[in-house]
């Protein structure tokens, strides 16, 4: 009987040779193939070396390699490569193959491609799949969406390799089209925005409590033992107490510019295009970009001067105040991520599980924690809830950290240290739980200049009013819209 492939994997640089090594550990025959085929002799002949892979050197070599309905997964950089691969594989397949991009793509182009193969009587998933590394070898966190034709055919395969918590696989399906894309943009957007925490937590400890990395090594140890227990907290307490063969922290001798691949940008952009205010990830983008600039920085650091850092309390209090702001933050970093989620759903009719969702990133990715495991409860007990905050579990926790969680963005702004992730959480918190905002000026504002229009409160909602706040203007008011 011909030796054939479970699946075939594309693109053998770190995320797929870690990935198809992940699959055959699991008992999975795998078919690999690589664009500059060197590296494929090179996987074959080393870590790949007496185990059941496949090695091939052409697509149609590759094609024929795997069983079918064959299972093609694509692991090459987002963008025109994805189309120009598609291209090659289509003429080699048929209908009712699987078609999966496994790469960091943006949402639109696997609606477009998920449309495109369809037609053509094929299946197509994108999955975002996260750990790096580390997560591809020993258990990724995947979040699959697309033909839902095509979910029985790659489960088990994907539910075997994907990192397990309690026992449950990270992996279930998302939903239709783009979604398993547009999860994984959030995942992003939600990790940029858990990094930009933890970096004003440190800069506070550093500049304003003068602490040692030893201290906040400790510190950071103490915090992965609680509440704030995390893949990132762990992470940060490691980093602050490596040091390197002269005994140097390595930390302190790392530029500060910071570089981003473009998924929080993504899902910034999402969000203004949705109209929901992801203000604390959209903080964090701007703060990459901010330190990127360096140089300006160092030439505007002679020029502009600020208060001095002074620090006279007591420091274990504000530590625990700190430990209370950096929680109620991330809470409104996941409030303002499900909520983006939840109106692009109903954009794009997508039908998300808010708790599945939760459950696939408590395990393999880079923002796993136990405070997933809270996320999944809360949506348990009101599926439809329209936002994190109003969940008994995390209105308790935030209404309990807010009093610490002002005092340290007060201190911040006093002393001159940038928080701008941690204050636009407070002020998102603070403008969510107000009944009456300012934009009732605003939208008088907006009518006096442009015509544009008002609702009243003593009248109902959809009814609009234009004055003529001058006395020279006439009746006409220009259309209305809110975009």
């Amino acid at each position: 009987m011909e030796n054939l492939a479970d699946i075939g994997l594309i693109g053998l640089a770190v995320m797929g040779e870690n990935l198809v090594l992940n699959m055959e550990s699991k008992g999975y025959t795998v078919a690999v193939y690589n664009r500059t085929t060197e590296k494929v002799d090179h996987f074959i002949n080393g870590r790949g070396r007496g185990k059941k892979f496949i090695a091939t050197h052409t697509i149609a070599e590759f094609c024929r390699a795997i069983r079918r309905p064959r299972k093609v997964m694509m692991l090459v950089k987002a963008g025109p490569a994805v189309d120009d691969l598609i291209e090659q594989l289509l003429p080699h397949l048929e209908a009712g193959d699987v078609i999966i991009d496994g790469g960091n793509t943006h949402f639109p182009d696997t609606i477009r491609r998920t449309k495109y193969v369809e037609s053509k009587g094929l299946f197509y998933i994108g999955t975002g799949v996260s750990g790096g590394e580390e997560g591809a070898l020993n258990g990724p966190s995947m979040m699959p969406g697309g033909s839902t034709a095509a979910w029985p055919l790659v489960k088990p395969i994907f539910q075997s390799i994907c990192a397990k918590a309690d026992g449950m696989p990270c992996c279930d399906w998302v939903g239709e089209d783009g979604a398993g894309h547009f999860v994984k943009m959030v995942h992003n957007g939600i990790e940029y925005g858990d990094m930009q925490l933890i970096c004003e937590t440190y800069q506070i400890m550093k500049d304003l409590l003068g602490m040692s990395n030893a201290e906040m090594h400790d510190v950071f140890a103490k915090w992965n033992e609680g509440d704030l227990d995390s893949y990132l907290i762990e992470i940060t307490r490691d980093i602050l107490a490596y040091r390197d063969d002269t005994g140097a922290y390595t930390l302190d001798y790392i530029l500060d510019a910071a570089g981003q691949k473009g998924t929080g940008k993504w899902t910034a952009i999402a969000a203004l295009d949705e109209g929901v205010p992801l203000t604390l990830i959209t903080e964090a983008v701007f703060a990459r970009s901010l330190s990127a600039m360096k140089e300006e920085r160092v030439a505007a650091s002679a020029e502009l001067s600020g208060p001095k850092k002074t620090f006279a309390g007591d420091r274990t209090a504000f530590l625990s105040d700190l430990h209370d702001a950096l929680y109620a933050a991330k809470i409104v970093s996941y409030a303002q991520g499900y909520a983006l989620m939840r109106q692009a759903a109903h954009t794009y009719g997508w039908n998300l599980n808010n708790g599945g969702i939760a459950l696939m990133w408590r395990g393999g990715c880079i923002i796993r924690s136990v405070f997933l495991g809270k996320i999944k409860e809360a949506f348990d007990r009101m599926p439809n809830l329209t936002n994190l905050l109003l969940d008994p579990f995390f209105k308790e926790k935030v209404l309990t950290a807010q009093s610490g969680w002002r005092s340290v963005v007060a201190s911040a702004v006093t002393n001159g240290i940038p928080v701008p992730s941690m204050s636009a959480a407070l002020s998102y918190f603070d403008g969510y739980r107000t009944e009456r905002l300012p934009a009732n000026l605003l939208q008088a504002q907006r009518d006096f200049f442009g015509a544009h229009t008002y609702e009243r409160v003593d009248r109902e909602r959809g009814t609009f009013f234009h004055t003529n706040w001058t006395g020279k203007g006439g009746d006409t008011s220009a259309s209305t819209y809110t975009a």
